[in-house]
């Protein structure tokens, strides 16, 4: 009984310390967030903004239009959506602006937006980049941008909702829940490549073999012959 109630100690503390540290982690997290400000004064090669929310894209748009970047890439944008119908929501756009807008649309989380995003930084040749994101996105988003491009420099541009005083933020109806599930989600992204190590993926498996592909191979082996 003495050994249980010792181990039952030990667990208890243990606990208590994981309780502890993820809250003085969270506590970090959303105090560094909401410190983060824009700096509008550095000129970027592009402008990245994640699909997510009107004022992202507003404020994207407003960035091109004074001169911050080349191009405007919009990283996430729903397949069924082109370039025409997705301007003609936020009206009308200088002539500067229209012609240096591209849209991404085959991302669907975080982790896509930074493949997609590197994918098109590499095939423009460019390096450095302002990025656009909602201001309790924008510690996972670095995160993921920054292991997708490396050697690109990542200017943050936070964003804040048009009906959030960030000054009260927590007064803002469902804003707790909404940060706790991305602090989470920012705790799984940063120690995934320790789990890889620790659990790495299963090995692919071998190629799958179609009908055509063997009758290629025949061929290829009758003419051989």
């Amino acid at each position: 009984m003495h050994r249980l109630a010792r181990s039952a100690l030990w667990l208890a503390r243990f606990v208590a310390a994981l309780i502890l540290l993820w809250l003085g982690g969270f506590g970090w997290f959303v105090a560094s967030s909401y410190l983060m400000r824009a700096d509008p004064s550095n000129t970027t090669d592009a402008i990245v903004v994640v699909t997510g929310g009107r004022q992202r894209l507003e404020t994207g748009l407003e960035l091109l239009s004074a001169g911050k970047a080349k191009k405007l890439f919009i990283s996430g944008v729903n397949q069924h959506v082109d370039r025409d119908e997705l301007l003609h929501t936020l009206g009308p756009l200088p002539e500067n602006a229209a012609c240096c807008i591209i849209l991404g649309h085959t991302a669907d989380n975080t982790f896509g937006n930074a493949r997609e995003s590197a994918e098109w930084m590499h095939e423009e040749g460019y390096r450095s980049l302002r990025l656009v994101t909602s201001w309790y996105h924008m510690r996972r988003s670095l995160l993921e941008f920054a292991r997708a491009m490396p050697r690109v420099m990542i200017v943050p541009h936070p964003v804040y909702a048009h009906h959030v005083d960030p000054e009260r933020w927590w007064s803002w109806h469902g804003a707790p829940l909404l940060v706790l599930g991305e602090y989470d989600k920012y705790l799984f992204t940063w120690a995934l490549p320790l789990l890889q190590v620790w659990w790495p993926p299963p090995p692919a498996g071998p190629p799958v073999r179609t009908t055509e592909n063997s009758r290629a191979q025949s061929s290829r082996a009758t003419m051989s012959w």
